[in-house]
């Protein structure tokens, strides 16, 4: 056997073992290992679901004005509905909101929460309540409010902001396999 071969073995079987001592290192060394069954959750603590939803159709809002300006909920909860969300009846809120918009959600909505964010180009305000139940997200449209963001601007928001996190307190909310991967 000529040199350059015996080199050539010996890159490649150089190059194979660092390839297996790399995978052995990523598999022991995942943060993320035993994440998604809800392993070491303290007891009573409120189990979140962070995951996007896939259609607007899983997303219940309901909108309130923040502002003075009349019909503005009514306005927003249209526009919400024509982009395929469900929407419930809109209402007035008690207080003012001088920012763009203020979204209220429990650890069951924490996802879709995300999602409604990247309509107002993050620059609302998120408020977590972990006794929070049901599926509706309350908006309160603030003075600041312009309009909705467009698809494009939507999908590049959610780009910026990135994957939901895990509101303090909570554990990830198991999750049941899809039908596509049975």
């Amino acid at each position: 056997m000529s040199f350059a071969r015996v080199r050539a073995l010996v890159v490649v079987g150089v190059l194979a073992v660092a390839a297996v001592v790399f995978v052995v290192v990523a598999l022991f060394r995942d943060t993320q290992r035993g994440a998604t069954n809800g392993a070491d959750c303290p007891a009573g603590a409120p189990l979140a679901d962070i995951r996007l939803p896939e259609d607007p159709v899983e997303v219940t809002v309901k909108v309130y004005n923040g502002t003075s300006r009349s019909g503005l909920a009514e306005q927003v909860t249209d526009e919400f509905k024509n982009r395929r969300f469900t929407t419930q009846a809109p209402g007035k809120s008690k207080t003012k909101f001088d920012g763009v918009a203020e979204i209220r959600f429990g650890p069951e909505t924490a996802g879709k929460a995300q999602l409604l964010r990247a309509y107002f180009l993050a620059q609302s305000r998120m408020v977590y309540n972990a006794k929070r139940k049901g599926q509706v997200i309350d908006i309160i449209i603030g003075d600041q409010f312009q309009q909705l963001a467009t698809t494009t601007e939507v999908n590049q928001s959610l780009g910026a902001v990135g994957e939901p996190t895990l509101p303090p307190g909570a554990c990830l909310m198991p999750v049941e396999p899809s039908k596509d991967t049975e």
